[in-house]
């Protein structure tokens, strides 16, 4: 009987610290065990802990993208980097870096933005000290001839001239070239094409662009997967503590203030219904700044899926093929961006009409409460039903660990995001819907 009470006690106890515990997770937006770890040359390790699958997402993050091209005449290295990294080292030259991932049954990926260029690879956890020499060695040497950066160069144009094909790149590309001034928002991650055309010429600078941004006190190591962060942290000084640091920030220009809302047309050389953007200048990511904050919930309101414009504009009245807009996330005060393919060329002033007619709704009036919290609940569970892998974890973590340095960030921001209040929301509206602080652009087709 004794023994019995006993054991209830005991169950008790654990049903009341399972309770705290689920709390505490829903306070949290990362429930995972996660652990960070800065080494002396300045690299910053990440490591979560997600047992039970044998896997590990592996990325090593570099906080450069073109943001940090600043130099006239040499936009496009940050997308060429990105390329050339794969061309290996004198220790694992790329024919045997290949044999090894393949070997052990990895897969493995890159890509650049305007704020990061991120590697990254999915492998067994039995596996990770094996990368870890791999990656840590190209980082380190990375190695290739003046014949390869070339052929690489060459690659890259190649690129560009594909990228042109598309309709949404040509007007994404002329957007930002209007709406910046000084700023390096203003070309975009593939570089200007004069800059990518004379790109092989620049052999001596790309050696330099790489040891000024590709050091330890410039990137962040993401390990998200069936390891813990202890042995994790132990492979990552035995491999990285050696990795000299000397990071030299970019000067980048800062953008001066819109004044008048500016407009452009671009013709696009083939066939495509015409395309609309809009896009109005917005503050960087910032946990602390309440109006930014809002502007991400303001932006889901007014645009997204479930929005009246949406509604009115692609499933009543079947207006336009799409409509898509997005708050960017970035270092720097970037742009919330608006774009949208209309099936009616003749009807592009009525989409528009109907975009500033939505932006002055929000401008004047409250959004319900009701749909702000339903917004909330959406957005926080949104995100982590995509927390279901490593890989999935690790890429949504990304961007925002870039741009911010860390974890804390984004707790912050999804806790502010439920603090938002609807005057909240028609302040963001006020501030960042000013037409004097927008760019126009059209692109049509040419005859």
């Amino acid at each position: 009987m004794t023994r019995n009470i006993a054991l209830l006690i005991f169950i008790t106890f654990l049903s009341a610290a399972a309770l705290a515990q689920t709390a505490e997770d829903r306070a949290r937006l990362i429930s995972f065990e996660t652990h960070t770890e800065t080494l002396a040359n300045g690299l910053k390790a990440i490591v979560i802990h997600m047992p039970g699958s044998g896997l590990v997402s592996y990325w090593s993050i570099v906080r450069t993208g073109s943001r940090d091209e600043f130099e006239p005449g040499h936009t496009g290295f940050a997308h060429f980097f990105e390329h050339m990294m794969f061309r290996g080292t004198e220790a694992f030259p790329a024919e045997r870096y290949n044999q090894v991932v393949t070997e052990i049954g990895a897969s493995r990926n890159a890509y650049t933005t305007d704020d990061l260029t991120a590697y990254y690879l999915s492998i067994a956890a039995e596996d990770l000290e094996r990368v870890m020499e791999l990656e840590s060695d190209r980082f380190r040497n990375l190695a290739y001839s003046e014949a390869d950066f070339r052929t690489e160069a060459g690659a890259v144009y190649g690129e560009y001239r594909k990228n042109v094909t598309n309709p949404l790149f040509v007007i994404y590309e002329a957007m930002m070239g209007r709406a910046f001034d000084v700023h390096t928002y203003g070309h975009t991650t593939m570089g200007y094409e004069e800059d990518i055309a004379a790109m092989p010429t620049m052999y001596e600078y790309s050696r330099a662009f790489f040891s000024r941004y590709y050091r330890p006190d410039n990137t962040i190591l993401l390990i998200v997967g069936d390891i813990t962060p202890a042995a994790a942290v132990e492979l990552v000084r035995e491999h990285y503590a050696d990795w000299q640091p000397g990071y030299t920030p970019p000067r980048v220009p800062v953008e001066p203030e819109q004044a008048e809302e500016r407009r452009f047309e671009v013709s696009y050389a083939g066939r495509s219904l015409p395309m609309l953007a809009v896009a109005y200048k917005l503050d960087a990511f910032d946990p602390q700044n309440d109006l930014r904050v809002a502007a991400d919930l303001l932006t889901e309101m007014a645009f997204g899926s479930t929005s009246e414009l949406y509604r009115k504009l692609v499933l009543d009245e079947q207006v336009v093929e799409f409509l898509a807009a997005e708050a960017g996330l970035n270092r720097d005060p970037g742009l919330l961006g608006i774009y949208s393919r209309i099936k009616d060329p003749a009807r592009v002033d009525y989409v528009l009409e109907t975009i500033d007619a939505t932006t002055a709704r929000f401008r004047e009036s409250l959004p319900a409460e009701d749909d702000l919290d339903a917004l909330k609940s959406r957005l926080r569970y949104g995100f982590l039903m995509g927390l279901e892998t490593p890989d999935a974890v690790a890429r949504g973590l990304a961007r925002s660990v870039a741009v911010s340095g860390g974890l804390d960030d984004l707790e912050a921001v999804y806790a502010a995001y439920a603090e938002v209040t609807p005057e909240d929301v028609r302040r963001a509206a006020q501030r960042y819907f000013d037409p004097n602080r927008r760019t126009v652009g059209v692109l049509r087709a040419e005859p």
